[in-house]
């Protein structure tokens, strides 16, 4: 999600959208050195190409990993799944004052402030609010585009109640069992007046606007430990130290460069030249690091994260419209064989729902209840539905029309495991009579892909943390922009709507299963695998550093406590 789930949302690349989707071209700021004397560069494996995460198409694990250093969240999961609230932005932990309605005051920092100096306060709270609200009213809905509305449009005030103190007030009869992680990265309202939107509060037409204006430009601003000082879209991101950083821990680097180095591979060569300090690897490879393992210079750590693997369809098809055809070809899919593959003499195992994994108290196996099994490589099986329903099967399967299925495969361009993944699809259903084109995602545009729906088939991941209740109407609400296939199925917004209808954990992760069994059989999209996470760096140049596979910023969740070795 961003986004198991859940800041505000998932995050696609993934993601969100999905943290690990993409692997791709590299760039730099004409640095090409690695760090040394608190200078450090840091590798991201693919680019992006919007700068405001809160929109879907800017909803990716890339940019997220390119800002953390600025990022202006409320808080996020520590490696032992607890919240940790952000001391930069708040004075102390958020707090439920009521139930009804539901109620959470924020208690500020007295000195959170902007990089620029400026306060940090009710009107960021409320520009959050505003892009995420889906109202039309609030913020014309086809510029702010927002990758969720499942907080934002269940929002009915924001007010500062005393000195330092903002109340948020949910509409009546709203309820959130994870009500304290609001995560969604801010965007200072006074940067959106200083450029031209000082209507914004007021005209939802200039509120639109100003969202584009963030999407368009790379940020000068943040309350992170680092402040942006240069900038490219899908190449890089070069820091200096917050002179106003607010936070308990005083930044240590003198000069921190995100920089796009495409593949594992890649980044394992540069990481041994020296001309990167680290990396948070999207596409995990045994083989890449098996090449680090004997270096005492480079400290290498696997542990397992919150990226998951998955194929959607494109319900808009003309073939994948039909639930029947979707069933077959996700049947037809052989998942154990592509774990193999992937991830030889690995305990890596296929994932068998779409918001708990197996070690959640609240897992269900739900794909384990499909009948034929979804995931199994069962080609008899599959034919046996597609000829229930009127196909023609054979060496050409065609419809009862008669017209021949064909399919496109997308999946990021220079990442091998998706790469694996798509060849291993095409001979899957190759089997079925379906001929299958493999096209590449260039890196950076999976979010464009996305949202424009240019796919039949896609493999993705979703990076999430260990929240998630902002999941299923995230992945399957009818009117969630990051539905990327169109979901649609009666019945589904209201159980959807339950999830967050209950401040009881327990209940909520039910109704989320319950979601779960009515998503799964209408074979939308079809989970894979937990994908093995790993964090590479130069222990001779870079110190502090903390893996943090519950995290969708990863090892940079802890970057104020980064230091030169």
């Amino acid at each position: 999600m961003r986004p198991a789930q859940a800041r505000a949302f998932a995050l696609a690349g993934s993601a969100a959208l999905a943290a690990a989707a993409l692997a791709a071209c590299g760039g730099g700021d004409g640095s090409d050195s690695g760090g040394g004397g608190g200078e450090i560069t840091w590798a991201i494996s693919s680019g992006w190409e919007s700068w405001n995460e809160n929109t879907a198409d800017g909803n990716n694990s890339y940019l997220h990993q390119a800002l953390s250093p600025a990022a202006t969240t409320l808080g996020d999961f520590g490696p032992d799944a607890e919240w940790v609230y952000n001391d930069a932005l708040l004075a102390q932990a958020p707090e439920l004052t009521s139930e009804s309605p539901l109620t959470v005051t924020y208690t500020l920092n007295e000195n959170a402030q902007w990089s620029d100096g400026e306060p940090f306060g009710v009107d960021d709270f409320t520009y959050l609010w505003y892009q995420m609200s889906g109202d039309e009213a609030k913020c014309d809905q086809a510029a702010c585009l927002p990758a969720s509305t499942d907080w934002g449009a269940n929002v009915a005030s924001i007010e500062e109640t005393a000195d330092n103190v903002i109340t948020m007030t949910y509409v009546d009869g709203y309820l959130d069992p994870e009500w304290q992680y609001l995560q969604s990265p801010m965007y200072p309202a006074h940067i959106a007046e200083a450029n031209g939107f000082t209507d914004w509060k007021t005209d939802p037409a200039v509120m639109g606007e100003s969202a584009t204006w963030f999407a368009e430009n790379p940020p000068t601003w943040g309350t992170g430990p680092y402040t942006p000082v240069d900038a490219a879209a899908g190449n890089y991101v070069a820091y200096e130290p917050n002179e106003n950083y607010q936070g308990s821990v005083e930044p240590a680097l003198d000069k921190l460069t995100m920089k796009v180095v495409e593949g594992t591979e890649a980044i394992i060569t540069e990481l041994r030249q020296g001309s990167i300090d680290g990396a948070w690897p999207s596409e995990f490879s045994q083989e890449e690091l098996d090449k680090v393992e004997g270096d005492s210079a480079i400290t290498t750590e696997v542990y397992k994260g919150s990226i998951w693997i998955h194929i959607d369809t494109n319900t808009n098809n003309r073939f994948l419209g039909d639930e029947a055809l979707r069933q077959a070809v996700f049947t037809a899919i052989d998942n154990e064989d592509i774990i193999a593959k992937a991830y030889p003499d690995t305990d890596v195992a296929p994932r068998r729902n779409h918001f708990f994994d197996s070690e959640s108290e609240y897992f269900t196996d739900a794909l384990g209840e499909t009948d034929p099994q979804q995931g199994s490589g069962d080609a008899d099986a599959a034919n046996a539905l597609l000829e229930e329903a009127g196909y023609t099967t054979g060496d050409t399967l065609t419809t009862p029309d008669g017209e021949p299925v064909t399919l496109t495969f997308r999946y990021g361009e220079g990442d091998a495991t998706r790469t694996l993944i798509g060849e291993l699809v095409q001979a899957s259903l190759a089997e079925i009579g379906i001929d299958v084109t493999l096209t590449a995602i260039p890196d950076g545009e999976l979010g464009t892909v996305l949202t424009e729906g240019d796919f039949d088939l896609v493999v993705y991941g979703w990076s999430g943390t260990p929240a998630f209740t902002t999941a299923p109407q995230q992945y399957f609400g009818s009117e969630s922009s990051s539905n990327f296939g169109k979901y649609t199925l009666e019945g589904l917004d209201e159980a959807i709507a339950k999830v967050r209808s209950t401040t009881d954990i327990a209940e909520s992760a039910q109704f989320a299963n319950e979601v779960e069994a009515m998503v799964v059989p209408a074979a939308f999209t079809l989970p894979l695998f937990d994908e093995p996470q790993s964090t590479l760096y130069n222990n001779g140049t870079l110190a502090g550093i903390v893996p943090n596979g519950n995290s969708q910023a990863g090892p940079m969740w802890n970057i104020q406590e980064w230091q030169p070795a």
